[in-house]
């Protein structure tokens, strides 16, 4: 006689699992579910080392000198040089050393505001060239004239010279800085 062979059951033939058993136990290591959470950790990880790899990336990277001394305070300063011809003109502009810019055989009449560091003194000088002429010169620091002089003849010359407070003894509020016009 052969042997009997029992069907395999199936998942209908099964009872269903209690719910609440369900819930006590805790998911295996291969199951779905636990796979799942162990991603969400490694994403998270993941996700923070590259912020801090950025950060530090940010800081290495970033290359902008700071000055160890902040900048300084500047006033609004115009130069004015009026006649006709053309003329050398020198004239102190926005610069923390100071230094003066030269500008060669300028068409007059001539005028240009610019910052200039407290502490330093606005000054513009005209030189004439060999043909001459007359050119005068004009200062003026936060719109309030300070000086004017005249430069006369072959190769004359004049100068116009003001002051500027120093930055420790004024309390006025610092005027933002703009480009040169």
């Amino acid at each position: 006689m052969p042997p009997i062979e029992e069907p395999e059951s199936s998942a209908t033939d099964r009872p269903a699992p209690d719910p609440a058993s369900l819930e006590a136990e805790p998911p295996q290591s291969g199951s779905a579910a636990g796979r799942r959470v162990d991603r969400r950790g490694v994403a998270v990880g993941a996700l923070l080392l590259a912020a801090c790899a950025g950060l530090v990336l940010y800081g290495v990277l970033d290359t902008e000198e700071r000055s160890a001394e902040p900048k300084r305070p500047t006033a609004a300063v115009t130069y004015e040089v009026t006649g006709e011809g053309t003329a050398d003109l020198t004239y102190q502009a926005r610069s923390e050393s100071g230094t003066a810019v030269v500008a060669r055989r300028v068409s007059l009449p001539w005028k240009k505001t610019v910052r200039v560091p407290l502490g330093k003194s606005p000054i513009v000088t005209i030189t004439l060239d060999a043909e001459g002429g007359q050119a005068r010169c004009s200062l003026a620091v936060r719109g309030r004239h300070v000086q004017t002089a005249t430069a006369y003849g072959s190769y004359g010359r004049a100068t116009c010279q003001g002051e500027l407070p120093g930055p420790e003894n004024t309390t006025d509020v610092v005027e933002p800085a703009l480009g040169e016009s």
